[in-house]
């Protein structure tokens, strides 16, 4: 990027432009395993006329851009690119629109899902979608993620009706709308829903709410093995429960957490967290199956969160899983996996895990959303130990040929990114020159995020 080009983009962006090494190393990478790559300078817009024009100028000059939120992507999604531009959205942080009536609204690419739901906490709705990080709502569309709530509320493609995305010509467009259906062409929103931002950036997001439940009650149950307890999981899915979250800790991570989160009354063996949502009448139903189920599979009497307050503390340790886990190392980082199978292979591909994180020497803490099928291995490592982390890279690739051969797929939640990109090949083999036909189209210059997803060439 010539100085030409700096000087054009400082006159729009005034002192929200920045080529210092400090700023750029600040928007050089995700919470993920890679070393950090600086792109040239950052800029910070605030308006989606400002994205415009930034992206009208990359795509003149070709220079590559990688779009960054709140940088708590795992698979390299927002790595800084050497020859490019990085565009941090955190000054698009706005709630435009709240329509509780027709439980919908509109915000701006970075507000984060805490930032929503405190904004709407009087009016009696929520935003479900749990990822465990604070997520900008922007790059969560991006990823096309979920979280622990997804077997009731579903995932971001579930709530999302519409975009506001900025093309790579510095066009921008809007997709879908507020109504709850649509017939009106081809489904836009559906395909910059997990694109990574290769074909545009997302600048704004329209959402589905939901309402707050008259009751919601949490509890822990523990297992004698990680079997016994997925397979209550498992049944609990089949049997049809109602429920809003069912997640799954192993025993390593279930210690890690107890210590970590200063947990009271829990023990360090295979566990499930349960939550329901609903009428106090139809919760004590479900609660009645569930502990049924559990009983069944060997599972303890079930340890109930008493108010709010313990139940957040006790969904704040779930939350903290990741950070937990990297805090067990000084400097160290931590290599997340992340497959999703049919709630009917669950079972057989967690077992399958423990099993292999056994032959392949790694330590394995675990964390599942076992209502949809898709759970993460937590991997701790030291970075300088480079051959731990060849380790993790072929259990990792392990794992996912099984959750393959089980006709799951390589990620749920996270993306491709860098790190999943050898194995969407193995997944979508017929799909990626579609893939690749539609990326060339929107963006014939390649200067959005290159190299993430696919290699274009």
């Amino acid at each position: 990027m010539n100085e030409q080009i700096q000087a054009e983009i400082k006159k729009i962006f005034n002192g929200r432009f920045s080529t210092s090494v400090s700023t750029r190393a600040n928007y050089a990478r995700g919470e993920d395993t890679y070393d950090p790559i600086l792109s040239q300078a950052v800029v910070f817009p605030e308006t989606n006329e400002e994205v415009s024009k930034i992206l009208k100028l990359c795509n003149e000059h070709k220079i590559p851009v990688v779009p960054f939120g709140t940088g708590t992507s795992l698979e390299g999604n927002v790595l800084g690119n050497e020859e490019g531009i990085t565009i941090c959205l955190e000054k698009m942080n706005n709630i435009l629109t709240v329509n509780v009536e027709d439980f919908d609204c509109r915000v701006q690419a970075c507000v984060t899902k805490e930032q929503l739901n405190e904004y709407l906490r009087e009016d009696g709705v929520f935003f479900p979608i749990d990822p465990g990080a604070n997520a900008a709502l922007g790059g969560m569309a991006a990823t096309s993620a979920s979280g622990t709530m997804a077997v009731k509320y579903g995932t971001m493609k579930s709530v999302i009706s519409g975009l506001t995305v900025v093309l790579p010509n510095g066009d921008i467009i809007n997709t879908g709308g507020r109504t709850k259906k649509t017939s009106a062409g081809y489904n836009l929103t559906n395909l910059f829903i997990g694109s990574e931002g290769t074909l545009g950036i997302i600048t704004e997001v329209h959402l589905r709410l939901s309402p707050i439940p008259e009751s919601i009650m949490s509890a822990v149950c523990h297992f004698p093995s990680l079997e016994d307890a997925v397979m209550t999981a498992q049944q609990v899915i089949q049997y049809g429960v109602p429920i809003a979250r069912i997640e799954m800790l192993n025993a390593d991570q279930m210690g890690i957490s107890i210590n970590y989160s200063k947990l009271k009354d829990i023990e360090a063996v295979p566990t499930l967290f349960f939550e329901f949502h609903g009428s106090e009448s139809s919760n004590k139903e479900n609660i009645k199956i569930v502990e049924e189920l559990s009983k069944d599979n060997k599972g303890s009497s079930f340890k109930w969160a008493k108010d709010l307050e313990d139940r957040n503390k006790l969904w704040q340790a779930r939350w903290d899983v990741y950070y937990s886990v990297k805090a067990l190392n000084n400097n160290g980082r931590v290599y997340s996996t992340d497959v999703c199978v049919p709630i009917s292979k669950i079972t057989e591909c967690v077992v399958f895990a423990e099993e292999q994180a056994k032959k392949f020497g790694v330590r394995a803490p675990m964390v599942g959303h076992m209502g949809d099928g898709n759970f993460h291995v937590v991997l701790p490592y030291d970075p300088e130990e480079k051959d731990i982390y060849k380790q993790l890279r072929a259990f990792n690739g392990t794992l996912i040929r099984k959750a393959l051969e089980l006709e799951g797929t390589i990620t749920g939640e996270h993306g491709v990114g860098l790190h999943k990109k050898e194995y969407l090949l193995e997944q979508h083999p017929d799909s990626i020159p579609v893939m690749k036909s539609i990326k060339r189209t929107l963006d014939p210059n390649n200067i959005m995020n290159p190299g993430k997803i696919f290699d274009l060439n």
